[in-house]
């Protein structure tokens, strides 16, 4: 009688049509989101036989995650009554995300971007469709590492730079490997 290894079929059984499944960590007041887009995910994917075809397209598939939208700004002066205030449903994708195609989210790690209002454990949005012009904040990789920095080009020099004075410039070097992945559109930060 042999011992270990694997058995066909044994093992919990995926949710997901068969699919392989990961383990990711999310921050906690994602879970809820998360769980219901999932949950989306698999009532297209039992309603389509199990092909959902381009996963690329699947958002589009299934339902926009909104947020109520009030009607009146909120005043960072006294408080207002808040009733009856909301107006409509908001989809942060329509809102924060002009070409969903080509935009993606990437985590900051480090505080050189402080002054430019990009903190450590910052959430951006990246879109891979705008041009790299001098004086936008792309995230580019330069011979291996991935950094988020103002892009700089005077003439044939091309500089990363911080907004932290305790950092220094990047000078590119023509005959790096160098490749900017897009700009950043927007910042996502936790307030403390």
């Amino acid at each position: 009688m042999t011992q270990g290894g694997k058995r066909a079929g044994a093992g919990r059984k995926s949710a997901y049509g068969g699919d392989k499944t990961v383990a990711i960590r999310i921050p906690e007041p994602l879970k809820p989101v998360l769980e219901a887009w999932l949950g989306e995910y698999r009532i297209l994917r039992s309603a389509r036989g199990g092909d959902i075809g381009d996963v690329r397209t699947l958002g589009r598939d299934l339902d926009a995650m909104s947020l109520p939208l009030f009607a009146s700004r909120v005043p960072a002066g006294a408080p207002v009554a808040g009733d009856d205030m909301k107006e409509a449903d908001i989809d942060l994708n329509e809102h924060l995300v002009a070409r969903p195609d080509s935009t993606f989210m990437v985590t900051v790690r480090g505080q050189s971007m402080r002054d430019a209002g990009i903190q450590d454990g910052d959430l951006l949005l990246v879109d891979r469709s705008i041009e790299p012009k001098s004086g936008k904040v792309v995230v580019a990789v330069l011979d291996g590492d991935v950094t988020v920095k103002r892009l700089d080009v005077t003439g044939d020099r091309v500089r990363l730079l911080p907004e932290n004075p305790e950092y220094s410039p990047i000078d590119v070097p023509p005959d790096s490997s160098f490749l900017i992945w897009g700009v950043v559109t927007r910042v996502i930060h936790t307030v403390d």
